[in-house]
């Protein structure tokens, strides 16, 4: 499976590491991170337990990550991350292939990332998140939510004002609870409960564009 580990400068770290090895190390400690997260379950991410995993002392590990909050909000910072750079990719696709169906393009590249990655599932379901890492989701689905708002400004399909934001996050939000549900029934994603949130979300999105005044 794909890692999704964290850019150093952008995870809430004790220190950021500044040498290529240190760098290296942490993004090594990271992926012994997820694996723990995946085979044990969040409870299982101690400093001793992922040191042991890393193959590195708990000292050079605490110098980063302190606690198991520390390694849960790094993770949760990497997946957002990557989540955000899919994103991101799609909204540079919106504007030259001119989408017929973009919900069914978004629904079908962001399942296709949870039957991946492993890690961000037990994380996502997971009972240990921390105050940290729910505030990260709340501001990482705004701006998954912008992504949407682009995207539909790459189709030339709506107006940019607050209304269209504000209506993009509320998008996000119905998505990200049925996806969960989704990949709570079934690992690789209920098919018939992700078509059902494409057929929910794009009746939505049409009313949203419907009443743009920018509207073709």
């Amino acid at each position: 499976m794909g890692h999704a580990t964290a850019d150093p400068g952008g995870t809430p770290l004790r220190r950021t590491p500044r040498q290529a090895r240190s760098r290296a190390r942490l993004a090594l400690v990271l992926r012994a991170a997820e694996r723990v997260l995946v085979d044990e379950g969040v409870q299982a991410l101690t400093t001793t337990r992922v040191a042991a995993e890393a193959k590195v002392s708990v000292g050079s590990l605490y110098q980063y990550l302190p606690d198991r909050g520390a390694i849960i909000d790094a993770l949760a910072a990497g997946y957002f991350t990557r989540l955000e750079a899919v994103m991101d990719d799609l909204v540079r696709a919106a504007a030259t292939e001119r989408w017929e169906d973009p919900v069914g393009v978004l629904v079908d590249a962001f399942a296709g990332i949870y039957r991946t990655e492993h890690g961000f599932r037990a994380l996502w379901f997971g009972s240990g998140l921390t105050e940290r890492a729910r505030a990260a989701d709340r501001e990482h689905k705004h701006r998954m939510a912008d992504g949407v708002r682009r995207v539909l400004l790459a189709l030339g399909a709506a107006a940019d004002d607050e209304a269209l934001a504000r209506s993009c996050h509320a998008a996000v939000l119905a998505a990200d609870a049925l996806a969960q549900e989704a990949f709570r029934r079934d690992a690789e994603g209920d098919a018939d409960l992700l078509d059902e949130a494409k057929v929910m979300l794009r009746g939505y999105l049409a009313a949203v564009v419907a009443r743009s005044p920018s509207r073709p």
